[in-house]
């Protein structure tokens, strides 16, 4: 299989050999997946939800968007037998969030709405069709030049088991601003992958602690250390914000910014 283009450049290098996952300029690509749809860059205004889909009266509802305008490219995958949807869209966020990306919606299963408007109202697309139960969705953004780049993964199983993995890249036109996660997805992120890295907040904003605090808060049984030069100041904004302090500890991980790690 020859690896698509995309607005950074072509193939470029695979990871490990064990990895289910090569990479095309800054995008992952599933190991032995077929490209069953694939798109040029193209100038054009998107919407990216930022809650799950629904339809009121014939009009599709979000809780919350992020919508602008920018270069956009995308491919779809026909996953090999072999791999589950979820196995993909896992590998594939891991690897951007290595690479320095951190989520802003992050949903998964009857979460993300109903699974006909991702594949019809959202990415235009019809062999995303498939189960609410079998659907997955995350919405990237990158960090420190980058900020201005949206990587957004959805996969889903249809009814016939075949799965489906999404890639789309959205390079703005212009600053996308502040943007912050769903509490929902912080808290989501948290649980999953045990840790939280934030490149770009080395030293406490009040949005941000406002924030975390709501995240940690929707789980009042979770403990969490936090590292990085701030980190003591960090701990006091979040115990202002309405954290337990007795939650909250600091560490010592090397980082750039803020390194918050689930304490077990």
């Amino acid at each position: 299989m020859s690896a698509p283009v995309f607005v950074r450049g072509a193939f470029a290098a695979c990871l490990a050999l064990a990895s289910p996952l090569l990479w095309a300029g800054s995008l992952p690509v599933p190991v032995d997946a077929k490209v069953v749809d694939q798109r040029p860059a193209l100038e054009q205004e998107r919407v990216y939800p930022m809650g799950p889909l629904r339809k009121i009266s014939g009009r599709l509802r979000v809780d919350d968007k992020v919508e602008s305008r920018g270069q956009v490219s995308s491919v779809t995958y026909e996953l090999p037998v072999e791999r589950s949807a979820r196995e993909a869209f896992t590998s594939a966020r891991e690897a951007l969030q290595h690479d320095g990306g951190y989520p802003l919606f992050w949903c998964q299963g009857r979460d993300c709405g109903e699974a006909s408007l991702w594949a019809n109202d959202v990415f235009a697309n019809a062999r995303l069709n498939g189960g609410d139960e079998q659907q997955a969705f995350i919405l990237l953004r990158r960090s420190a030049e980058e900020a201005d780049t949206l990587v957004a993964l959805y996969s889903v199983t249809r009814g016939n088991r075949r799965a489906y993995l999404h890639v789309e890249e959205f390079v703005a036109d212009s600053p996308l601003g502040e943007i912050l996660p769903t509490p929902a997805t912080v808290l989501r992120e948290l649980r999953d992958t045990g840790k939280l890295d934030y490149p770009d907040l080395a030293v406490p904003q009040a949005n941000w602690a406002a924030l975390l605090g709501r995240s940690l808060n929707l789980d009042s049984t979770l403990r969490a250390s936090l590292s990085g030069k701030g980190a003591e100041a960090w701990r006091e904004q979040l115990i202002q914000a309405g954290v337990r302090s007795a939650r909250l500890e600091v560490g010592d991980a090397a980082t750039d910014g803020l390194h918050l790690e689930l304490i077990r």
